[in-house]
C-alpha cells in the first residue's frame, strides 16, 4: 500500500478513528494530516475510494473512521515495524493449555495431512493437538505470526469429504520440535494449536490451565 495511505490512517487513528468516528473540520483535517486543506480533502477521497474509511458529511465537520481494511493496513504497517525493532527469527507465544473440542486428533490423523507434515515438517504427529489459550497482551503476536509465509499444507478430498488447507509455523515448546498448525480460513482470535511427534501433555507433564510457551519460528 501507497505510504501515504499509510500515513494518513495512522494520523486519523491517533485522534480516535480507529475506535469510532471522529469529528474534524477542513481546517483541523489538513493541520491533522500535515498538508493543506485542499490536499487533505482529496487525501480523504482517495482513501474513500480505497474502502479505507468511512465518512459521514455534517454541516460544519465531516465524522471519519477507518474501516476493518483500514485498520488491517495499519496492523500490516505494525507487524512489519516490530520484526525491525522487536523480533529476530522467531517471536514466543505465552498462554495456558485448554481443552479442546476432542477434534483435534481426528483431523490430524488424516493421511491427506499426515503425509504432508512428516514431508514438510519432518515429523508424524500424535493424533491430537495441544491448545493453548493465548495471553490478551500476546494476541497482537498472532498477527505478526500469521504474516508469515509459514508452510502450506495442501487441501485434499477423502471418500467424498473435503478437508481444508492449513498453514503450519515451525515451533518448539521448551526444546520439543512441534508446529502451531492454523487452518487457511481460520478466524480465531486466542487459541492455537499445536501438533508434535508426542504426547505434549505426557511429555512435559501439563495440563488443563498449565503455563506454556511457544516459540515459534519466523
Amino acid at each position: 500500500m501507497d505510504e501515504k495511505y499509510t500515513f494518513a490512517l495512522r494520523k486519523l487513528a491517533l485522534i480516535g478513528g480507529m475506535d469510532d468516528y471522529v469529528a474534524v473540520s477542513s481546517r483541523e483535517l489538513g493541520d491533522t494530516l500535515e498538508m493543506s486543506q485542499q490536499s487533505a480533502s482529496k487525501r480523504i477521497l482517495e482513501l474513500l475510494d480505497q474502502g479505507l474509511i468511512v465518512r459521514d458529511l455534517g454541516a460544519r465537520k465531516q465524522r471519519i473512521k477507518l474501516t476493518p481494511a483500514g485498520i488491517d493496513a495499519l496492523k500490516k504497517e505494525y507487524n512489519e515495524y516490530r520484526r525491525i525493532f522487536e523480533l529476530t527469527d522467531h517471536i514466543t507465544i505465552h498462554g495456558s493449555v485448554k481443552d479442546g473440542m476432542g477434534e483435534g486428533g481426528y483431523y490430524i490423523g488424516q493421511k491427506g495431512y499426515v503425509d504432508q507434515f512428516v514431508d514438510k515438517l519432518g515429523f508424524k504427529p500424535y493424533s491430537g493437538t495441544l491448545n493453548v489459550c493465548v495471553d490478551k497482551e500476546d494476541v497482537g503476536k498472532l498477527d505478526v505470526i500469521r504474516g508469515t509465509s509459514g508452510i502450506y499444507i495442501n487441501g485434499f478430498t477423502d471418500e467424498g469429504r473435503s478437508f481444508g488447507a492449513v498453514i503450519a509455523y515451525k515451533a518448539k515448546i521448551k526444546n520439543i520440535d512441534c508446529a502451531v498448525v492454523v487452518p487457511e480460513r481460520s478466524h480465531y482470535v486466542d487459541v492455537i494449536e499445536i501438533i508434535c511427534q508426542y504426547h505434549l501433555r505426557r511429555t512435559l507433564s501439563i495440563g488443563t490451565g498449565d503455563r506454556v510457551d511457544v516459540r515459534v519460528s519466523l
